[in-house]
C-alpha cells in the first residue's frame, strides 16, 4: 500500500473516482476546465499496486474564531470505491491528514460528514446547525420605509466581502474568504446579489439570492444593522407580485427572524452542518482567549485523542487573569485530573457550540463540580455559523 499526494497525470482517476461516489457526472468541457485548477498537491490517496483505491482533498482555509483568523485544514470529497470500503482506507488518510495538518501549524479542522457517527470516531464533532426557513409571500416581514438605497447586481466582490467579513467575524466557525472562493463557489451564474446602504452610501448589508418557480431562493443574508435587515427585506417584499413565497437556507442558528415576523408560524427546520476538530490542543488553547478572571485558574486535564498522539495525555492548564491561556504536559496520576474529555468535546467547548455544563450533564466532560464551575465562568460565550460548502 502507498499514501502519497497524487499527480497531475492522476486527475482523471481521481476524477472518475468522485463521480462514482458522489454520483455526478462532468460533462467534457468542465473536465478540461477542472484539470487546469486542479491542485494535485491538496489530494491525497491510498493506492494498491497503482491504483487508487480511496482519496481525499485537503484544502488550506482560514476561519475566524473570536474575530481572529486561524488557518484551517478543510477535508473534502473523502471517496472509496464500494468494493474497498470497511478495509481501512480512509481511516489511514484520515489519520495522515492529521500528521500533515499538524506539522502545517494548522491547530483545527473542518468536514462536512457523509455520516456524522463515522468522522466523531476519528475526533471531529458537530459545531455549527443552521436554520432553514420557508416563507409564504403573506407572511413577509412588514415593508418599511428606510432612509437608505438598494442596488441590484451593481456592487464588486470588494463590497461584499468586506460586509461578509465584518458579519462571518462575530461568530465562531465561519471562513475567511478569498476572492477566488467568491468567484468560484458563492458568486454561481444564476446568482443575484443586493446591497443595501445608508443615506450616507455607506454599505450596510447585502442578499445572496436567486428567482425559481415563483420562489425567492435566499442563500445568504448578511446585515450590519437593524436598518440594513429592514432594508433588504423590503426590497425582497417588492417582489410580491412575482413569487408566491420565499426560502431561506444557511441562516445562524441565533437568527430572529420568525419572532419579528407579523406571523411566526412558518416551516423551519434545524441542520446539524459542519464537524470541527483541534488538530493541536496546545496551540490552540494557548492562542485562545478566555474571559478575564479575578484570579488565575489552573485546571488539570486529561484529554483523549486516539488519533493524534500529541494531543492524548494530560495536561496542566492554566487560564490567567487577562483571559490568556497555556497548557503545557503534566504528570498528574490516573484518576488525579480536575476535568476529563475527548478532542471533540474539548472542540465543541472552545468553539461555542455547547457549555460545560451542558456536555457536563450528559457525561462528556467530567470532573470535579468545582473545576466545572470555574471552566463554565473561563470560556467565552460564542455563536457558531458557516455559510459555506466543501
Amino acid at each position: 500500500m502507498e499514501l502519497r499526494q497524487l499527480s497531475m497525470e492522476e486527475y482523471e482517476s481521481n476524477l472518475i473516482l468522485s463521480e462514482y461516489a458522489f454520483q455526478y457526472k462532468v460533462s467534457a468541457g468542465d473536465r478540461i476546465t477542472g484539470k487546469e485548477k486542479f491542485k494535485p498537491d491538496s489530494v491525497w490517496g491510498v493506492f494498491e499496486d497503482k491504483e487508487l483505491k480511496a482519496g481525499l482533498t485537503l484544502l488550506p482555509l482560514e476561519v475566524y474564531i473570536q474575530g481572529k483568523v486561524y488557518s484551517m485544514g478543510g477535508i473534502a470529497g473523502v471517496a472509496t470505491w464500494p468494493e474497498n470500503r470497511r478495509q481501512g482506507y480512509v481511516a489511514r488518510l484520515l489519520k495522515h491528514v492529521l500528521q500533515v495538518m499538524n506539522e502545517n501549524g494548522q491547530s483545527l479542522s473542518m468536514l462536512h460528514p457523509f455520516l456524522i457517527p463515522f468522522y466523531r470516531r476519528f475526533g471531529w464533532e458537530v459545531y455549527c446547525e443552521f436554520k432553514k426557513y420557508t416563507i409564504p409571500v403573506g407572511k413577509f416581514p412588514v415593508k418599511t420605509e428606510i432612509e437608505g438605497n438598494v442596488r441590484r447586481d451593481a456592487e464588486d466582490v470588494d463590497t461584499l466581502d468586506q460586509l461578509y467579513g465584518r458579519f462571518a467575524a462575530r461568530y465562531n466557525g465561519t471562513l475567511k474568504r478569498s476572492k477566488e472562493w467568491w468567484k468560484e463557489t458563492v458568486l454561481r451564474q444564476d446568482m443575484h446579489h443586493a446591497v443595501f446602504s445608508s443615506i450616507q452610501g455607506e454599505p450596510e448589508g447585502y442578499v445572496l439570492y436567486k428567482l425559481e418557480s415563483r420562489e425567492l431562493v435566499i442563500n445568504e443574508f448578511v446585515f450590519l444593522n437593524e436598518q440594513a435587515r429592514r432594508g433588504l427585506w423590503t426590497f425582497l417584499a417588492n417582489h410580491d407580485s412575482m413569487v408566491t413565497g420565499a426560502s431561506l437556507s444557511m441562516v445562524p442558528a441565533d437568527d430572529m427572524l420568525p419572532f419579528l415576523l407579523p406571523d411566526p408560524r412558518i416551516a423551519q427546520e434545524n441542520y446539524p452542518y459542519f464537524m470541527a476538530r483541534i488538530v493541536n490542543a496546545q496551540t490552540f488553547v494557548d492562542s485562545f482567549m478566555f474571559n478575564e478572571q479575578a484570579e488565575a485558574r489552573k485546571f488539570t486535564l486529561y484529554l483523549t485523542d486516539e488519533h493524534a498522539p500529541w494531543n492524548d495525555g494530560s495536561w496542566a492548564w492554566t487560564v490567567n487573569t487577562d483571559g490568556t491561556a497555556s497548557l503545557v504536559r503534566s504528570n498528574a496520576a490516573e484518576g488525579q485530573h480536575d476535568l476529563n474529555c475527548s478532542i471533540g468535546t474539548l472542540t465543541v467547548l472552545l468553539m461555542g457550540y455547547k457549555r460545560p455544563h451542558e456536555l457536563a450533564k450528559y457525561g462528556s466532560l467530567t470532573g470535579s463540580p468545582e473545576a466545572l464551575k470555574q471552566l463554565e465562568a473561563a470560556i467565552p460565550q460564542a455563536d457558531t455559523a458557516l455559510f459555506d460548502f466543501f
